[in-house]
């Protein structure tokens, strides 16, 4: 018995491997390869898969679980800690894109209702491409990489309101305000629906089912809940898009949604795969080849106004003119939920065949430039906000502050932490607690003003430009901590500290080891690389649980950590004009220890007595004692308990001294 449907999708999904192996080694993204398959084996192409109806059921599906999924991993509460950014920036980039593009259509002559559609589907960006390029260069956590993030979820929300705004649009009802008020109770009916469902009826559930500990049992009854909540919708008159977001919602707020998830994405990738192959086979190429002069204006002219007002809504929301300029080149394209909601505007009038075509290339266009505007954006970005002579944005054009009373400016002997995320955190906690002064420059205007509020020492601004610098007296500072997760950004930060100071202490933080090499050439005293910290961590649990000495184990990671660092700083520094300084004084180092020990070999003797040069090999060069430093250290000095002692020697010796002293 042959199955015509199976044969379409062995040579579809056979076609879609050789293509999107054959993007992999230009580094295009997944979605084009897919789009790029069904203009092949479409009607338009080769007409390989001349049918494509079946192929469109199978897209539906992958419609649903991909709606599904994107509700799963919505989550109310993480919402409300970015709310500010994803509302303000999310609503300015969204509203005022469909404005401009519905003007400009309007005046071209397109009726208001089909206007303000394509501007719809033209203020929409792809989350699937843009996150996962900006998760591969590690920015996804960059102040950029999280407005990004804010926009995009935005988008993924509105793109719900605008499915069931559509048909009212394209005047579907005669009665607009008796449909709109239909409406409205729907989607009240629904929204009640989803509240009790979430809280009461759908934890009962899964709770039941997981009791039987059957996996099978448990996707079967996801699997249901999705399609029974996407019924229920299309049977009220709402598009199956929505019921399948509000079934996910249902159970992202459950303690099983996890593992809902996990088990749904590889059906979703299936699925929605079909659905970008669909959208290909839309395509006409002839089509696109024969008006391509105005494809390629519009799509450029798409690309400037996207790019132009996602640039204004992360400057709304106080970013420097670099980072939004960042945003901007981050989210010109239009995105996968534009192909979408383009079925309903095509299912209610709104978009006829020629629009249709237009907005499949200049869409298909916008996507592909993607990969290579976001791998150089961050020097686009910078060159524009040079070429435009953007100041640097200072603590005093945020509402909070404190003018010429500022105590940031009398500041010395300080650590300056650049990053106010996790690392910058701790830094600031371990500066307070031990009695440090300190200050921190931070990009995120919504973290500035609560840390603010909470009596941190804390200045709004972009630390790459020497005016923020000056404003934290990085000439009078100690240290300097960059902790910040954009590359580009940290190695430009070090350039300005060091032009500024060549005294002050540069510790910097990196992702990936290879970035090491690069920092200490630009001035960098010390790279502390995530990845290398990682794998030390791993280890010591792995020695720990296999009983090893703690001593042991604090002594391998003491050699680790000395040997891998001296090893890449070596070769880091290896044209510094003081190279040779590690000859002339090899496994060299001050340290500081807290006397605990009560051995009376070495407290409370003189230091001649005690022969504490000879019996470790270090020299004793301060101690401090009740609030004062001792500098004159002779041979009748002596050591108490309580003393921190600050001891010169190589690591090894220093360690082993330490060791005894803390005991």
């Amino acid at each position: 018995m042959e199955i015509p449907m199976l044969t379409d999708v062995v040579i579809i999904l056979g076609l879609a491997v050789v293509v999107i192996m054959l993007f992999q080694r230009f580094r295009f993204p997944t979605i084009l390869g897919f789009l790029a398959t069904g203009v092949i084996t479409g009607p338009h192409g080769f007409r390989i898969v001349p049918d494509t109806h079946q192929i469109e059921v199978l897209a539906e599906i992958g419609v649903i679980l991909l709606l599904f999924i994107i509700g799963m991993e919505f989550s109310l509460k993480s919402l409300s800690l970015i709310k500010r950014t994803v509302f303000l920036g999310g609503a300015v980039q969204v509203f005022l894109t469909i404005i401009l593009v519905a003007l400009l259509l309007n005046l071209a002559g397109m009726a208001l209702p089909q206007a303000v559609f394509i501007g719809f589907l033209f203020s929409l960006s792809s989350t699937a491409i843009v996150l996962k390029l900006l998760q591969d260069k590690g920015e996804i956590n960059s102040p950029h990489g999280k407005t990004v993030l804010a926009i995009l979820i935005f988008q993924d929300i509105i793109v719900v309101p605008m499915m069931l705004v559509t048909p009212l649009m394209a005047g579907g009802s005669q009665n607009i305000a008796q449909a709109l008020l239909f409406m409205l109770v729907k989607g009240a009916f629904v929204i009640v629906f989803v509240l009790l469902s979430a809280r009461y009826l759908v934890p009962w559930l899964l709770y039941q089912v997981a009791q039987t500990k059957s996996r099978e049992l448990f996707i079967l009854s996801v699997v249901v809940i999705c399609f029974a909540v996407a019924w229920l919708t299309s049977r009220l008159g709402l598009s199956l898009a929505l019921g399948a977001f509000m079934a996910g919602l249902i159970i992202s707020e459950s303690e099983y949604s996890h593992q809902a998830t996990s088990n749904i994405i590889p059906f979703r990738e299936i699925f929605s795969s079909f659905f970008f192959v669909s959208i290909g086979m839309l395509l006409d190429a002839t089509f696109m080849m024969q008006h391509l002069p105005y494809i390629l204006g519009l799509t450029l002219l798409i690309m400037l106004v996207k790019a132009a007002v996602a640039t204004i809504a992360a400057k709304i929301l106080q970013y420097p003119l670099r980072t939004s300029l960042m945003v901007g080149l981050a989210i010109f394209q239009v995105g996968e939920f534009a192909f979408i909601l383009s079925k309903t505007g095509i299912n209610n009038g709104l978009l006829s065949p020629e629009v249709y075509q237009y907005f499949l290339s200049v869409s298909l266009l916008t996507m592909a430039f993607t990969p290579f505007v976001i791998n150089k954006y961050q020097p686009l970005a910078s060159g524009i906000s040079q070429l435009l002579g953007a100041r640097p944005h200072l603590n005093q054009h945020t509402p909070d502050h404190d003018g010429d009373n500022d105590p940031l400016h009398h500041l010395s002997d300080h650590v300056v932490i650049i990053g106010f995320g996790i690392n910058g955190r701790y830094v600031a906690k371990a500066a307070k607690y031990a009695g440090i002064p300190y200050a921190i420059v931070e990009l995120d205007a919504t973290t500035v003003r609560r840390e603010r509020q909470l009596g941190e020492p804390i200045v709004y601004g972009d630390a790459v430009h020497s005016m923020i610098l000056h404003h934290v007296n990085i000439h009078k500072a100690r240290v300097v901590v960059v902790a910040v997760s954009d590359p580009v950004a940290t190695k430009r930060i070090i350039i300005s500290v060091r032009q500024l100071t060549d005294k002050v202490h540069v510790i910097v933080r990196t992702l990936f080891v290879l970035e090491m090499e690069e920092n200490y050439r630009l001035g960098a005293d010390e790279v502390v690389p995530e990845e290398f910290e990682t794998s030390i961590e791993i280890f010591t649990r792995v020695l720990a649980k296999y009983l090893m000495p703690r001593d042991q184990i604090e002594a391998f990671t003491n050699s680790i950590r000395a040997s891998n660092y001296q090893m890449l700083r070596t070769r880091a520094n290896r044209n510094h004009p003081f190279g040779n300084f590690e000859i002339d004084l090899p496994d060299f180092e001050v340290a500081s220890y807290k006397i605990f020990s009560r051995d009376d070999g070495i407290i409370n003797l003189p230091l001649r007595e005690a022969n504490i040069r000879r019996r470790f090999n270090i020299t004793i060069v301060g101690i401090y004692r009740d609030g004062q430093i001792i500098h004159n250290i002779d041979a009748d000095t002596t050591l108490e308990r309580g003393d921190v002692v600050y001891v010169a020697g190589s690591p090894p010796d220093i360690s082993c001294f330490g060791n005894l002293i803390r005991e």
